[in-house]
């Protein structure tokens, strides 16, 4: 089979072919993509309910189901406790059964009958150890890292978006709605952010919600630069002078020319923003400025891990996970780079 002709592919297919050339790029996103798919379903991997469960010649889904331990032969109405030694012994007679997760703790979980005290080191039990409070790490930096993934993804896309709509005004109007643009982004970014984050906390009960509106206020600002840039340059070329020419309105020609070969910084810093957002997450999650409490979050087993400087494992695990993280975010970026260069030649 021949080689294909480079020549005569899209820009879009050249550039993903440069991309796949990038070994360690390439390897970076599909280990990113399987590992963001697993936290999506970490029910399913790690909880204290059983996926599925016989008793008695009945079945039951208590991953999904509040079941009171009566149904089990207890005595109380009360949630059933699925590591309580007393009900585990019932699923071990004849007949009865249940399928567990293959870690079985939930985020939240906390074993009142675990053999040994808080913090835990790894076992058999807990994989990874404990939090001060009993928690299974791997749990929570299970959970952890869904929310951190999932917050950054909506941040980078909230701040894309602004970045886009108001680089893009700024760079194809210019003059003095450039002028003022510029003028507001500097009083704006001349705001406190960590001063605002903490008066709003103390005013509003914390949340992911309020924390992500917060930070996308700031977010947009260094990304409107790089489109701002871009529509300055392009705005003067042939084929937009074409356009007008032709007499298409000005937000037909952002839409559908300018915009479009204005996009390769913004591709090309998705990565990045995406490593800044779980950075700032877990920054403020560390300063106790972030999620609710309780919330499972890589900056707050950080903090655990530096009031209990005996207890390694959580320090070591949770810095294990963001370094992975933010590397694999890091080589997908520099091949984003490279795959969008166009000084870059195809060989």
């Amino acid at each position: 089979m021949s080689a294909p002709n480079l020549a005569q592919m899209s820009p879009a297919r050249r550039a993903w072919l440069r991309f796949r050339r990038h070994r360690l790029g390439f390897v970076s996103l599909l280990v990113f993509t399987v590992l963001f798919v697993l936290s999506l379903g970490a029910e399913l991997l790690s909880n204290d309910r059983p996926l599925l469960a016989r008793y008695e010649g009945r079945w039951y889904f208590p991953v999904v189901q509040t079941l009171p331990e009566t149904v089990f032969g207890g005595d109380f109405e009360t949630p059933t406790d699925w590591l309580d030694p007393f009900i585990e012994q019932q699923f071990h007679k004849d007949g009865n059964w249940a399928l567990h997760a293959p870690n079985r703790y939930h985020h939240a979980t906390l074993d009142y009958f675990a053999p040994t005290p808080n913090p835990a080191p790894p076992s058999a039990r807990n994989w990874l150890g404990t939090d001060d409070r009993g928690r299974d790490v791997l749990a929570r930096l299970l959970y952890g890292f869904r929310i951190s993934i999932l917050f950054a993804l909506a941040l980078t896309a909230i701040g894309v978006v602004l970045g886009v709509i108001t680089g893009a005004i700024q760079g194809f109007f210019v003059g003095k709605t450039d002028l003022v643009f510029q003028r507001f982004i500097e009083i704006w970014s001349a705001m406190p952010e960590l001063y605002l984050l903490i008066i709003f906390s103390a005013v509003f009960e914390p949340s992911v919600a309020l924390l992500l509106v917060l930070l996308s206020l700031f977010g947009w600002m260094g990304l409107s630069d790089y489109v701002r840039a871009e529509f300055l340059r392009n705005r003067q070329l042939d084929y937009v002078k074409s356009a007008r020419a032709l007499g298409l309105s000005n937000w037909t020609i952002i839409w559908r020319h300018v915009l479009p070969n204005s996009m390769t910084p913004v591709v090309t810093f998705l990565p990045f923003r995406m490593s800044g957002a779980i950075l700032a997450l877990t920054s403020l999650d560390f300063l106790g400025l972030g999620v609710p409490p309780g919330t499972p979050s890589l900056g707050e087993l950080l903090a655990q891990g530096k009031n209990n400087i005996d207890a390694w494992w959580i320090s070591l695990s949770t810095f294990a996970v963001l370094v992975v993280t933010l590397l694999l975010l890091t080589f997908m970026g520099d091949a984003l780079r490279d795959a969008l260069d166009p000084r870059k030649t195809d060989t």
